[in-house]
């Protein structure tokens, strides 16, 4: 069965299970004990951004007096695990949803679900291609992402071949992370030659590989763009398995090995988001919309650039979640 067809078919099964748990809220006691009950499904769980997103959640929702659950698949391109995740979560029947969604179009039968039984959806980290969430609490990905072009353009000098390893072609963050970068450094660089963009899932080990790959067919590469935690931390491996110095990096994201590399000099800087904060807003906005309280369309959760020279400033160092 090719890979297609198997998340079809995959889609088909969960819409199945999640049609299944039918009825209105309230037949069955609420996975919330009387509180407010928030699913949240992120893309992923193991990298320290999505166990700092669920620490803000955690705290919001104590603020909050809501209960929350918190999921993600293992990796960032494991569509189907999300599937899933998401088709469960409504079968718990809960009083809002918030979702990171991995692909829009495959998720758009779960989101019309929990938009005909009434349940809110806010979605966060990355816009869903859908009318139906209530909110998006997010980076704005675009203009960080130019702003990571424009750091990579002064650290390679304005000109020579620039990579890029994106950690998906389907989430709207990967899809924003790349095109603010590209559209910047086409916009405001002409001597910059940007390669083909690579995909590696935000898998550390499959960057790495990309990276390795990419400089081997072109060792003249003087930059290599890494869209989020896993691709950076790839991208910093893959040029030193390469034995390479002279290649400047940059990254998104802020966990403990990126920070190590910042300040060790092996990257040159990266964008840090606030993943607490988004969390927290995930939570904050859930309970407004099951209260009935009008959102706007877009929470933007901040972001900062950081490098060798403002790391220690407290506004970066409040924002980091190694």
């Amino acid at each position: 069965m090719t890979g297609r067809r198997a998340l079809a078919a995959a889609v088909a099964a969960a819409t199945a299970l999640a049609l299944g748990a039918c009825g209105a809220k309230g037949e069955q006691t609420g996975a919330g004990g009387g509180k407010p009950y928030v699913a949240i499904v992120s893309k992923g769980f193991q990298q320290q951004f999505w166990q700092a997103v669920k620490k803000g959640a955690e705290q919001e929702a104590r603020r909050q007096n809501a209960t929350i659950s918190f999921e993600g698949p293992a990796t960032e391109s494991d569509v189907e695990a999300q599937v899933n995740m998401l088709a469960n979560s409504i079968g718990r029947k809960p009083d809002a949803v918030g979702l990171a969604a991995l692909d829009s179009r495959a998720l758009e039968p779960y989101l019309r679900k929990a938009q005909r039984s009434g349940t809110p959806v806010v979605a966060f980290d990355s816009g869903v291609d859908s009318d139906i969430p209530v909110t998006t609490a997010a980076t704005d990905n675009k203009a960080a992402a130019a702003e990571a072009a424009q750091h990579m353009a002064k650290a390679v000098g304005g000109k020579g071949k620039v990579a890029l390893v994106v950690h998906s072609q389907t989430a709207g963050s990967g899809i924003d992370r790349r095109d603010g970068f590209t559209s910047w450094m086409k916009a405001h660089a002409p001597g910059v030659e940007l390669l083909p963009v690579q995909y590696g899932g935000g898998d550390q080990t499959k960057s790495a590989d990309i990276t390795k790959a990419v400089i081997a067919s072109n060792p003249d590469v003087k930059g290599i763009y890494g869209s989020n935690e896993g691709s950076a931390m790839g991208v910093i491996q893959g040029v030193k398995e390469s034995g390479r110095k002279d290649i400047a990096t940059v990254g998104f994201d802020s966990g403990q090995g990126q920070i190590n590399a910042i300040e060790e000099g092996r990257m040159a800087g990266a964008i840090t988001q606030n993943p607490v904060a988004i969390g927290r807003q995930v939570v904050r906005a859930s309970v407004s919309a099951i209260e009935g309280r009008k959102l706007p369309e877009v929470i933007d959760t901040g972001y900062y650039w950081y490098d060798r020279r403002n790391i220690d400033d407290p506004r970066i160092r409040s924002v980091l979640y190694h």
